[in-house]
């Protein structure tokens, strides 16, 4: 069988272009997120963490499927922005959902971790000496804990690279527009087409590779 380089160049760019978008939005997102999750004294805080964690139990098809209800053009919010006529199913926004939501919570609750480690002491010195809180996580904390922030983010990153069942359902896998590189490859196995699956599936594994290669890295650089 001939692979054209458009079957494997295509998905991958896409794929590249949703995990940068859901990238940022995990700076955004995920660091406040960890941050007040990582505070004793906050209220339901049980709550906030289930509803953060929760893609990391629920099925993502079923998770996909919720999405799809609220995000549709009957759905509640589907609705909403049908009245401003913004789509999200079956776009490229749709990926970036899927990917957000399938990574957050490995970019979140190993930054909560971290910070829920880090020193109190500085942190209150950090108040007495005048700074607000804002202050004190972007200037204080997160420096300290950057190896942590870089390695939550390379392997929320990776989740969003490699899901599939949100995006299935959301992004509609209509080839050549919201077929991801993961997409690409159930598409190859499911057509019988295992010599593209084979190369789809080499793609996949070097990018897992190298990113195993800088969390090896930043590992040694902690353990020192």
């Amino acid at each position: 069988m001939t692979i054209e380089m458009g079957q494997i160049i295509g998905p991958l760019l896409l794929s590249l272009k949703t995990v940068m978008v859901c990238s940022t939005l995990f700076l955004l997102v995920g660091i406040p997120a960890a941050y007040y999750l990582a505070k004793e004294d906050l209220r339901f805080k049980w709550l906030f963490e289930s509803v953060i964690t929760m893609p990391l139990v629920f099925p993502p098809i079923a998770l996909g499927f919720f999405l799809l209800i609220l995000l549709g053009r009957d759905g509640v919010i589907g609705a909403f922005l049908g009245e401003f006529d913004i789509t999200v199913i079956f776009e490229f926004p749709a990926l970036v959902i899927a990917g957000f939501i399938a990574g957050l919570p490995l970019m979140v609750k190993p930054l909560q971790s971290a910070i829920e480690h880090f020193p109190k002491p500085i942190v209150e010195a950090s108040f007495i000496s005048g700074k607000g809180e804002m202050q004190t996580l972007f200037a204080v904390i997160l420096p300290s804990i950057k190896r942590s922030l870089i390695a939550a983010l390379l392997i929320a990153s990776a989740r969003a690279l490699g899901e599939v069942g949100i995006t299935l359902i959301l992004g509609g896998n209509i080839i050549g527009e919201t077929d991801t590189i993961s997409l690409a490859l159930y598409n190859a196995v499911i057509d019988g087409e295992y010599d593209l699956a084979w190369q789809l599936s080499g793609v996949l594994t070097s990018i897992a590779l190298v990113l195993f290669f800088f969390l090896n890295i930043l590992q040694k650089k902690n353990n020192y």
